[in-house]
C-alpha cells in the first residue's frame, strides 16, 4: 500500500476506497437483491450504502484524530484486553473475506478458462490466486499502489462497458427474478458491506493530511465504488439471471482481458485484507512481522476457499454486522457523544460494562434480523446500543479496570 510516513490526501482516499469496493464479491452481493426488481433494488442499495458508509467514515475520523489503528481505537471504550478480543474477531473476518474473494474469483477464472481453452479446474484456479496473493505480499509494497490503480481503472472501465451492455436492454425495469429478498434484507446487505471495512479504515486514515481527506474522501470513494458494483450485480442478475460478471464479459468477447482484470482486482483487494489482518495481529503480539502474518493468512484463506462451500454468503455478512455494528455503536457514542478523557480510557485494561452493552447489542442484532424491519437491522441496533451505553455510562464507567 502506501508508505506509512506519507500524509495521504483527499483524492488518495477517494481512489483507495473506490479500489477496495471494485471487486467481484461486491457485484455478486448486488445480485442477491435482484428478486426485488431494479427500481426497488436500486433504492435499497443507495439507502443502505448511505447508512453504512456514513458509519464507516466516522471510524476513519477517529483514526485520523487520534493517529491510531482501527483495533487500537477500540481501547477507548473497551480497554486493551477488549482490543485483543476484537482484533481476533477482525482477523477471523478478514480470513473469511480472503476466502470469499479467492473463491469468487477462482469461480470466475474457471468459467473464463473453460470457455477460452476448455480448462476446467477450480482448485488450480484457487491455488493460482492464493499463490499470486502470497507473492504480492512477499515482494512487499514497492509498486503495488501503481499496479492497484491500473487494475482498478481497468475494472471500472469494464463495469462501464458492462453497464452499457446491461442498461441498453429496455426490459430491465420490467423483468422479475425468482427468489426471496425483502426490502429490509436488501438494505441490510448494503449496510453491512461498508461496515465490514469499518475495522480497517483507521489503519489508513491515521496517515491522512486532514479530517476532510480521512472522512469525506473515504466516504465518497467507497460509496461511489460499492454502490456502482451493487448496481452492476443487480442489473446483471435481472437481465441474465447470473450476477457473475465473467459470464457477461465472455458474452461481449473480452476474453483474456476479462481474465487479467479479474485476477488483478482480486489480488489487490485481497492484499488489503491480509495487510490489515497483520496490523490487527500485531495489536496482540509483536512476535511476527506483517509480511509473515500476511503469508499465513493468504494460505489459510486459500485452503478455506477450496474446502468450504460458502453457499450461505448472507449469513457471513450478517455475522459481521452482529459483531461490529454494536461494537462501533459503543465506540462512536463514547468518542463523539460522551467525549470522555481519551488518554485515560486507552490505558484501561478492560471495561466490563461496555462489554455487557456490546453483548446486548449482538443479541439485539439477531432479534432485529428476524423482525426484518424495512430499514434493516444495523441502524436501529446501533441507535439502541448507543442510547443504552449513554444512559448507563455512569454505572458502566465504574466497572472499568484501570492499568496500574
Amino acid at each position: 500500500m502506501n508508505k506509512t510516513n506519507d500524509k495521504l490526501g483527499f483524492f488518495t482516499f477517494v481512489f483507495l476506497w473506490f479500489g477496495a469496493a471494485v471487486s467481484i464479491a461486491e457485484i455478486l452481493t448486488g445480485g442477491l437483491i435482484a428478486p426485488l426488481g431494479f427500481k426497488i433494488g436500486l433504492a435499497t442499495i443507495l439507502i443502505g450504502h448511505l447508512i453504512g458508509t456514513t458509519i464507516f467514515a466516522l471510524g476513519g475520523i477517529i483514526g485520523y484524530r487520534e493517529k491510531i489503528t482501527a483495533m487500537e481505537s477500540t481501547k477507548i471504550a473497551f480497554g486493551s484486553y477488549g482490543s485483543y478480543l476484537f482484533s481476533v474477531l477482525n482477523i477471523l473476518q478478514l480470513i473469511g473475506w480472503t476466502a470469499v474473494m479467492i473463491k469468487s474469483s477462482a469461480t470466475s477464472i474457471n468459467l473464463i478458462t473453460k470457455s477460452l481453452w476448455n480448462v476446467d479446474n477450480f482448485i488450480v484456479c484457487a491455488l493460482f490466486i492464493g499463490l499470486l496473493t502470497a507473492l504480492w505480499i512477499a515482494f512487499g509494497k514497492v509498486g503495488i499502489e501503481k499496479i492497484n490503480n491500473i487494475a482498478v481503472m481497468l475494472l471500472f472501465i469494464l463495469t462501464l462497458i458492462l453497464g452499457f451492455v446491461i442498461f441498453k436492454d429496455g426490459s430491465l425495469l420490467n423483468k422479475t427474478v425468482e427468489g426471496q429478498m425483502t426490502i429490509g434484507g436488501a438494505i441490510e446487505l448494503s449496510v453491512v458491506m461498508p461496515l465490514s471495512w469499518l475495522p480497517l479504515i483507521a489503519d489508513y486514515t491515521r496517515f491522512a493530511k486532514n479530517e476532510k481527506s480521512a472522512g469525506v474522501g473515504s466516504f465518497l470513494g467507497y460509496f461511489i465504488g460499492s454502490a456502482w458494483m451493487f448496481i452492476i450485480g443487480l442489473a446483471s442478475a435481472i437481465i441474465s439471471q447470473n450476477s457473475d460478471p465473467s459470464a457477461i464479459m465472455l458474452a461481449v468477447n473480452l476474453g483474456v482481458t476479462a481474465l487479467l482484470i479479474v485476477v488483478l482486482s482480486t489480488v489487490t483487494t485481497t492484499f488489503m485484507d491480509v495487510y490489515s489482518a497483520g496490523i490487527s495481529f500485531r495489536n496482540i503480539t509483536k512476535k511476527l512481522d506483517e509480511k509473515t502474518i500476511g503469508l499465513i493468512m493468504a494460505g489459510i484463506g486459500t485452503v478455506l476457499a477450496i474446502v468450504v462451500q460458502m453457499e450461505n454468503y448472507e449469513s457471513f455478512l450478517y455475522a459481521i454486522g452482529s459483531v461490529f455494528a454494536p461494537l462501533f455503536a459503543v465506540l462512536i457514542t463514547e468518542y463523539f457523544i460522551i467525549k470522555s478523557d481519551i488518554k485515560a480510557k486507552i490505558n484501561m485494561k478492560i471495561n466490563l460494562g461496555a462489554f455487557l452493552v456490546w453483548v446486548m447489542g449482538v443479541v439485539l442484532y439477531y432479534v432485529f434480523i428476524k423482525f426484518d424491519l424495512i430499514i434493516g437491522a444495523t441502524l436501529p441496533v446501533m441507535i439502541i446500543t448507543g442510547v443504552l451505553y449513554k444512559i448507563s455510562w455512569e454505572v458502566v464507567n465504574k466497572w472499568k479496570l484501570v492499568r496500574e
